[in-house]
Parts: structure tokens; C-alpha cells; sequence
């Protein structure tokens, strides 16, 4: 490893001067300054980042806190496209992002905000979690910068998908195509399920349209073996919907291999809809129906916001962004 005194042996100065070079100080010379650095990028000179940290009271680190229910990790066909965003963005400013311990089996015991103060995160971004678990609310309310998203605290930054609009656009196009027995099955309670739930039962009321309480039931977002459970027991109805909608376009696919297993073909029989536009639901026939969600744009605006409130925190506003997905009408809804 290179040192400063390596540096200054090089250089022919003296260490106190290459120290003062290294840190932009004002009292050497422009020109010294620049031999010095030109040096050391020679030599592979890297600044030790824990004293960097302690010099600057800033590691250049921002926590990611990622849990969701199914266990699925980075293998989560939406998130994982939010996170990549997000850790592009803010790769290219200059910060490392680490994962906050989610595991409840997690042997050092940390809670959430004890793990970020420990690693001295500049910041942390919170997504899928259980939002209502104490620790989370214990992270929330602590001064470290934070954004989230998808999900709304006040006095906190957040980045959120239009899930009012986004079903709005996917129930009024189910309607356009004459379907009026539209089934939902929706995913647990959460901020995301409400807002869309609301605007389901808003768009279906605005058209006259009115659904019997057994084509709406919950299942876990993510979960194929549910949607499938679900599907069968809205086919086996007296009066079964002629379209239905899922949850995300995951879950979908158990829904779909059920309809297919009664015999019955896709949109000819039934028409389905998804939920997230995963690249995954465009490589199948038909083509499913979805909403597409700018999994791009939500993960660098987190990480933008994010590092703006780091570098800015008394002129940054606290803000919800709201980030419109777009209608894939696919083929998968036919007019009836």
C-alpha cells in the first residue's frame, strides 16, 4: 500500500505537504498541488476511507433496506429493476450502497438504526419492508437522511408509483373492452393495495358498474400458489367474472395456469390483467396486459433525492414524487 511518506519521497517534499495536496488545502501552491496528485494517481494512491470518515464526518455510504415476505431478495422482478436504478445513480455520484441485516434471524441482533449507526450510513433508503415494525418506525423518526419508497411518512422523502391513476387507466380499459364482471385479486394490506383497492372500487362506480363482493379477495403479492387457489374459487362461481385482475404480474402466472388447466384459453374464455410490466409477463403469449411501472426512473429519483438531502439537508424539500407507470394493453383482455 502506498503512503504519504512514499509520496514524499517521490515528490521531494515533504509529508505535511503532500498531506496538504492530497486535501486541496490553500497554503501550497497551485502547481505543487498538481505535481503531488499526478504522483500519486502514479503510484495507486488511495485515501484510506476510515480516515477519510473521520476527517470529513462522511463515509460515502448509503444503506439499503430491503425486506420483503417472500424472501425473494434481489431476485424480486420489480425491485430489483428500482434497485439497480438506484445504485447506478448513485454509484455515479460517488456513493457505495450496502444492505441494512434484514434477517429476523440475524445474529448480531442489531435493530435497523443501531446497524446504520454502526456502518455510519450518510444516508438510508427504505423499500419493502413491513412499514408498521417498530424498528422501521425507530429508523424513520432518527436524523439520518432517509427516502422511501412506495411508502408515505411525514417529515420523510417519498418516491411513489401512481397506483391510483395506474388502475384507474387498467380498470377503464377493461370496461372500454365491454367487460363489466371484473374480478380483483388484490395484494395484502398496504399502502400500495389500499391506494389501488380505492381506485378500482372509484373507476368500476364512475362506470355503473357494480361487482359482487366474492370477485375481490387478498393474496400475498408474489404468491402463484395463492393466485391460483383464488382463481379457481372465482371459476367455480355461479356467475364468474369475464376478466380478472392480479395483484403483479408473478402472481398472475398461477392465475393463468389455472384457467389454462380448467381448459379454457386466454382472452378467448377469460381475460387477465397483471400488474408492474416484469419483463418476464412480455415474453409470453398473449402478451399480458399490465400496467408498466418506470422501475428506472422511481430508483434514480430515490437515489438523487437521497443524495441531495446528504449534500443539502437545510434547502432539500421533503417531498412525495409520484412516478406514472404506463398501460400495456397487451393482448391478454379481449372485448367481450
Amino acid at each position: 500500500m502506498v503512503s504519504l511518506k512514499d509520496i514524499a519521497k517521490a515528490s521531494g517534499v515533504s509529508v505535511a505537504t503532500v498531506s496538504k495536496a492530497i486535501n486541496d488545502h490553500s497554503d501550497i501552491s497551485i502547481q505543487t498541488k498538481k505535481r503531488v496528485r499526478e504522483i500519486a494517481d502514479k503510484m495507486g494512491y488511495r485515501p484510506n476511507a476510515a480516515a477519510q470518515a473521520l476527517k470529513t464526518n462522511r463515509t460515502n455510504n448509503i444503506g439499503v433496506l430491503f425486506v420483503d415476505d417472500a424472501n425473494s431478495g434481489l431476485t424480486h422482478d420489480y425491485f430489483n429493476h428500482v434497485l439497480d436504478g438506484f445504485k447506478r445513480t448513485a454509484e455515479d455520484n460517488g456513493f457505495d450502497i450496502t444492505f441494512i441485516n434484514g434477517s429476523k434471524n440475524r445474529a448480531n441482533n442489531m435493530t435497523y438504526l443501531s446497524h446504520a449507526i454502526y456502518r455510519g450510513f450518510d444516508g438510508v433508503m427504505v423499500a419493502c419492508v413491513d412499514f408498521s415494525d417498530p424498528q422501521v418506525d425507530e429508523l424513520v423518526k432518527s436524523s439520518i437522511p432517509l427516502v422511501t419508497i412506495d411508502h408515505i411518512f411525514n417529515n420523510r422523502i417519498a418516491i411513489v408509483s401512481d397506483n391510483v391513476k395506474g388502475m384507474r387507466d387498467l380498470t377503464r380499459y377493461a370496461i372500454l373492452m365491454g367487460h363489466r364482471k371484473i374480478a380483483y385479486v388484490h395484494g395484502l394490506p398496504s399502502s400500495v393495495t389500499q391506494a389501488r383497492l380505492s381506485s378500482f372500487y372509484k373507476t368500476l362506480s364512475e362506470a355503473n358498474v357494480t361487482i359482487p363482493d366474492e370477485y375481490v379477495m387478498p393474496v400475498p403479492y408474489r404468491n402463484t400458489d395463492e393466485t391460483y387457489k383464488a382463481t379457481c374459487q372465482l371459476l367455480d362461481l355461479p356467475n364468474p367474472p369475464t376478466c380478472i385482475f392480479y395483484p403483479d404480474d408473478f402472481a398472475a402466472f398461477g392465475g393463468i395456469n389455472a384457467i389454462r388447466e380448467r381448459g379454457l384459453r386466454i382472452p378467448e374464455d377469460i381475460s387477465v390483467a397483471g400488474y408492474d410490466g416484469i419483463e418476464l409477463a412480455r415474453r409470453i403469449t398473449p402478451l399480458l396486459t399490465t400496467i408498466v411501472q418506470d422501475t428506472e426512473k422511481i430508483g434514480a429519483l430515490a437515489a438523487s433525492k437521497l443524495i441531495e438531502l446528504i449534500n443539502n439537508p437545510k434547502t432539500t424539500l421533503i417531498e412525495r414524487v409520484v412516478v406514472e407507470g404506463t398501460l400495456e394493453k397487451g393482448g391478454s383482455i379481449l372485448t367481450v
